[in-house]
């Protein structure tokens, strides 16, 4: 949930189905544009007591924001509060309890996305240092109550709070104790993206199952391996899910759009402020029908707004975004974008990859999907086929669309050398969450606090 960009148009009101689609119509871009977007969270914590620090704070979350200036990042403002930061490495914000997020710049290669991360994860820990202040990669808080997590002051953000209980049981738990690794990437036109699409969305599950990272609540074990994965099932079905028209026949920028239209509105955002308008139609605001706003009709600006507050598997803006792992290390930063651009870059590799998955029915996907938060590698695909086992074809075709890219650093290695991690995890069986329970159950001997010593950045 980046902070919110104005972009050009955006006040330019919307007089047809056109002006909806051209938003996904000018993501095509020929493959020599193609670009590799990278976003990352983690938790921020204080050294001494392991307490998430609040916003106001002294040492906390605006004093953290105020001292990455000194890198050349630049304040963004919403209501006199700096929320976010810009800089020539993209983007620093918010989630909701001040987990801190970098929406990296558009990338050419693997290279520079690892090089970036390294840049942001050094500042964030010289900053820390100074205001002891430390940063955790998981994919939830392991020993935090809602109620004992800081809220951050962003308009968009309060609406969501008040709707979420309406709609799920752990929408709030999304919001304020989880964090993820995403990727954004490309697609040359319609049909790329359709093909794109679909790889990528069947395969969401096998990249929740290798980034798994979440096997603690509260301070025990919870039963699942990426319990962030778990809470996107019941945070708010009319958003979320593994959308089945996306494997229909007819699927592509139209029936992207009637989906968004069919998600219930969170907001609009007039005069810098965000008005709620949560459970409205998007239809009904084009038409000026809105008693919220009475009289103005939806714009360019308001569909972007709200095409973000949709949050399937798998997200189509003017690119596409994978949301399926969980956050985890800086290797695994590097390992996630790696994974996704080797299977969707390469032709060869994406042909491959709908090979592996084509034959699924919609039944299979509802399956996997409910299925590999708990169990992992140890989900099985339709033909009975472990997820460790999907996992060692998958890595293999995602490393020779990264070998044939031959984005080569300055030792001569390729793209692929990022990939590390994943084939270490497929090879062993063991998901990151499922070494963390070891951890606890062994050498820890269900002390918790040991997580914050061997897991931060």
């Amino acid at each position: 949930m980046s902070t919110r960009k104005a972009g050009e148009g955006d006040a330019l009101p919307i007089e047809s189905k056109d002006d909806l689609l051209s938003v996904f119509e000018r993501g095509s871009k020929p493959a020599e544009r193609w670009r590799i977007g990278t976003e990352h969270e983690k938790f921020v914590y204080r050294t001494s007591d392991h307490r998430a620090p609040s916003y106001d704070e002294q040492g906390g979350i605006r004093d953290l924001l105020m001292a990455m200036t000194r890198f050349g990042w630049e304040p963004v403002e919403e209501n006199g509060y700096v929320i976010a930061l810009a800089g020539d490495d993209g983007n620093v914000s918010l989630e909701p309890a001040g987990q801190f997020e970098l929406s990296g710049a558009p990338l050419e290669n693997l290279h520079q996305t690892c090089a970036e991360t390294g840049r942001h994860l050094r500042q964030v820990q010289e900053v820390g240092n100074e205001l002891g202040l430390g940063f955790l990669g998981l994919g939830m808080w392991p020993d935090k109550r809602r109620d004992e997590l800081p809220i951050m002051p962003k308009g968009r953000y309060a609406i969501m709070l008040r709707h979420m209980p309406r709609v799920g049981s752990l929408g709030l738990d999304m919001m304020l104790r989880t964090c993820t690794i995403q990727t954004n990437l490309d697609y040359s036109s319609e049909a790329d993206m359709v093909k794109k699409f679909r790889v990528s969305l069947a395969l969401q599950p096998l990249a929740t199952a290798l980034f798994a990272n979440s096997p603690f609540t509260e301070g025990k074990p919870n039963g699942f391996l990426s319990y962030r994965s778990h809470i996107w099932t019941d945070t708010d079905a009319a958003r979320t899910g593994m959308l089945p028209f996306v494997f229909e026949d007819g699927f592509g920028f139209e029936r992207w759009a009637d989906y968004i239209l069919d998600v219930p509105m969170y907001f609009a955002v007039r005069d810098g402020n965000y008005v709620d308008l949560a459970g409205q139609d998007f239809r009904a605001f084009m038409d000026g029908k809105l008693d919220a706003l009475p009289g103005e009709r939806a714009t360019l600006g308001d569909w972007n707004d709200h095409i973000s507050t949709a949050f399937p598997e798998v997200r189509l803006k003017s690119y596409l975004e994978m949301r399926g792992a969980d956050g985890g290390p800086w290797n695994r930063i590097c390992a996630l974008p790696a994974f996704w651009v080797g299977l969707l870059y390469d032709d060869i590799a994406l042909d491959a990859a709908w090979d592996a998955v084509k034959h699924w029915s919609i039944e299979d996907h509802h399956r996997i999907r409910e299925e590999v938060p708990r169990l992992g590698l140890q989900a099985k695909g339709p033909r009975g086929r472990t997820f460790q086992q999907l996992g060692k074809e998958i890595l293999a075709i995602a490393e020779a669309g990264l070998t044939r890219r031959a984005r080569l650093n300055s030792s001569g290695d390729s793209e692929a050398i990022f990939l590390a991690p994943l084939f270490e995890i497929v090879e062993s069986g063991k998901t990151p969450a499922e070494r963390l329970l070891e951890a606890y159950h062994g050498r820890w001997r269900g002390d918790l606090s040991r997580i914050y010593a061997e897991e931060s950045f």
